[in-house]
């Protein structure tokens, strides 16, 4: 190492975990409307909630927590028919990235009988609505007609600052406001990335022995946007 050369330190994998209890949810009109149905569970408008949203607006974190919440059973979406028989239609349901893959349609049209039968409730999370999941068996198709949806929007400028401030305050850092708004207005709209470009930040700041500034902020966004990919999510 020449005299120039800035000393770098090894940052330390101190297992930080994102954080998906209901305290750790940042509440803005993007996610509003779906904040209150998961909280106003089990009173539902219908046994069959849909919350619709792009990747990363934070479908999975409320579905995590109406998990925890109702103890609902997780089935994967391709593979429901061969879990039917092992429930009876009173416990709920939590079905994640419903329109992801591969849909077991004859799968969830049992299964949403079981459950209207049983009194439970089912949870489905997907990027598009349900009439724009190619759903080709028409009594699926009316049972889905009948559920209640809910969007989830692009997280806007107040819950962006709000998860990326948390963020850091889960790892007992403090950023100057002004850091925190320019993150907003230069990262992908998106809680995944957020998520990312935080974790990015605080290793380069172990690193580099220094303070998260906006320097350090431009400095880490612009190497992401030179070719590492793990920011574009």
């Amino acid at each position: 190492m020449t005299e120039l050369e800035k000393p770098r330190q090894l940052p330390l994998d101190l297992g930080h975990r994102t954080g998906y209890s209901r305290d750790d949810l940042v509440v803005s009109q993007a996610n509003a409307q779906a904040v209150v149905l998961v909280d106003r569970w089990p009173d539902w408008p219908a046994p069959v909630v849909v919350l619709a949203g792009p990747t990363g607006s934070g479908k999975s974190h409320l579905a995590a927590i109406w998990r925890e919440m109702s103890d609902a059973l997780s089935l994967n979406a391709s593979s429901i028919e061969e879990n039917i028989a092992a429930l009876d239609g009173t416990r709920p349901v939590l079905i994640d990235d419903a329109d992801a893959g591969v849909l077991d349609q004859q799968g969830l049209f049992h299964l949403i009988n079981q459950i209207r039968g049983g009194g439970a409730t089912l949870m489905l999370t997907a990027r598009r609505f349900p009439g724009a999941w190619g759903v080709t068996l028409p009594d699926l198709a009316s049972r889905l007609k009948a559920a209640a949806t809910v969007e989830i929007e692009e997280p806007d400028d107040l819950l962006l600052a709000g998860v990326i401030t948390k963020l850091f305050a889960d790892r007992q850092i403090e950023v100057d406001p002004a850091v925190v708004q320019y993150l907003v207005r230069r990262i992908e709209r998106s809680l995944s990335t957020a998520i990312h470009v935080v974790d990015r930040l605080d290793r380069a700041a172990l690193e580099q022995k220094t303070r998260i500034t906006r320097a350090l902020a431009a400095e880490t966004i612009n190497a992401a946007d030179e070719g590492q990919p793990e920011l574009d999510m």
